[in-house]
């Protein structure tokens, strides 16, 4: 089969389309013939050495992505030839097949694309648990969305929006911005501009915030300063570099709740993936996610792929089709 590889830690120059042997089908396990692949950035961590890998080279990165079952290994149930399927945490997805671990799959309805499921799924489920878990998000809510137009952003605004809050949107450029108006962000703001100052005018009691979803990082003690007293920021990721410690005497003084948050918490049974998954699905069914149209490279052209997720010009997913 052919499949992306690379033998050394490096820019996009190091990754190399090839020919590698086809993987070989073990118990527990079905493998699937892929049909769309999800870029993301943790597959540019991983390339360039910052996340740990084990095994030897030739590495394969990927970990989401949907296809179609072509054999079935002893001792799984409920999985056949043919069945369309999908994943968000299995490695080795930048290639033709891929063994997966049965817990992992993730059946795809008819009305669901491949397509659709390898552009929602990580970033979907990440989505998912933000506002069920995180920060159960309510009706009437004022909710601070960090970097709105990325892909994480777009889906958490219309999450938020479905449940009847109000979200005020984050982004880094005047494009940007259109992309996060476009997702149902009842206002946006660059993050150059005074933000900080404008959000508690824009609640509704002038108070601030409920919560703050910040993905940035550098910018938690900023949003402590935007959600109302007994409010709630929701720690997810570090875009924009480490975030400055947290005094707990600010959370006493304030009753603000800080919270982390990590999909793999979340989802750490078959039963939980398979649940959040068909909530996605019914929320793209019913109208109530709406996922832009993805940038389609061809297995092939990963180099080029990533190259355009590292130019941070992309607002919508970047698949690879084998």
């Amino acid at each position: 089969m052919k499949a992306l590889v690379f033998d050394r830690f490096g820019g996009t120059e190091v990754l190399d389309y090839r020919e590698i042997p086809d993987p070989v089908v073990t118990g527990g396990h079905v493998i699937v013939s892929m049909k769309a692949i999800g870029l993301n950035f943790a597959d540019i961590y991983r390339r360039k050495g910052n996340y740990h890998l084990q095994g030897t080279p030739p590495f394969i990165l990927g970990y989401e992505g949907a296809g179609v079952v072509e054999q079935v290994g002893p001792g799984v149930d409920g999985l056949r030839a043919g069945d369309r399927v999908a994943f968000a945490d299995v490695p080795h997805a930048n290639a033709e097949k891929v063994l997966v671990p049965a817990d992992r799959v993730i059946p795809l309805p008819d009305d669901i694309s491949f397509e659709q499921a390898s552009s929602v799924l990580l970033q979907g489920l990440t989505a998912h648990y933000l506002v069920h878990d995180s920060y159960r998000v309510k009706p009437g809510d004022e909710i601070v969305v960090h970097a709105a137009a990325g892909g994480v952003g777009q889906l958490l605004t219309q999450l938020c929006k479905a449940k009847g809050a109000r979200v005020f949107g984050l982004t880094s450029s005047e494009d940007k911005k259109k992309v996060a108006l476009a997702a149902g962000a009842d206002e946006v703001m660059l993050y150059h501009e005074d933000w900080t100052g404008a959000v508690p005018g824009w609640s509704k009691d002038g108070e601030g915030a409920d919560a703050a979803y910040d993905s940035v990082g550098s910018t938690l003690m900023d949003s402590f300063s935007v959600v109302r007293t007994r409010g709630a920021v929701v720690f997810y990721g570090m875009s924009g570099g480490d975030p400055a410690p947290v005094d707990p005497r600010m959370l006493m003084d304030t009753s603000k709740t800080l919270t982390g948050g990590d999909l793999w918490n979340h989802v750490t049974t078959k039963e939980e993936r398979i649940r959040r998954a068909d909530a996605l699905f019914a929320e793209i069914r019913e109208g109530r996610l709406r996922l832009s149209d993805p940038a389609l490279y061809e297995l092939r052209q990963g180099a080029e792929a990533h190259l355009f997720l590292e130019s941070r010009q992309s607002t919508g997913k970047i698949l690879l089709l084998p």
